[in-house]
């Protein structure tokens, strides 16, 4: 029975590993080049006589973490986002239930920056939804 079931022993499946010497030239590439992205590094290798796909040299800058190609150098998202807090307005709408059986829509708005709470007047639900361009009031009938 061992020796008929011997797939198992051959070796190592897959494609073999990356020369370590290409993969330093990979990341060297990459730090030195920021905005090259992963297209434009294989280019640069197949010049050099180097054939590596972008998909081997993305996931390659991943495990480097290195980010995509624009991005790799400046600002992480969060410092991004505190550098531009003063002017990022967030707003969502919610729907409160009244004692008496009635809902309420909310809009509310808050500056990142500040962190202040603009709330804006509750109102009743319209007869045609929210929001409905006719406004509060129905029609009634074909025109």
């Amino acid at each position: 029975m061992r020796r008929k079931w011997t797939y198992g022993r051959q070796g190592r499946s897959g494609r073999p590993p990356i020369d370590p010497e290409i993969r330093q030239l990979i990341l060297r590439l990459a730090r030195e080049n920021p905005r090259w992205g992963c297209v434009r590094i294989e280019g640069e290798l197949r010049k050099l006589g180097i054939r590596v796909g972008a998909t081997t040299i993305r996931s390659l800058l991943r495990t480097a973490r290195l980010g995509p190609a624009p991005r790799r150098t400046g600002p992480t998202w969060t410092e991004f986002l505190r550098a531009q807090a003063d002017g990022v307005v967030a707003c969502d709408v919610f729907s409160v239930e009244t004692a008496w059986l009635r809902t309420l829509y909310v809009l509310v708005f808050i500056e990142l920056g500040r962190r202040r709470i603009f709330l804006s007047p509750s109102t009743a639900p319209s007869p045609l939804g929210l929001g409905h361009p006719a406004g509060l009031e129905p029609r009634h009938g074909p025109r």
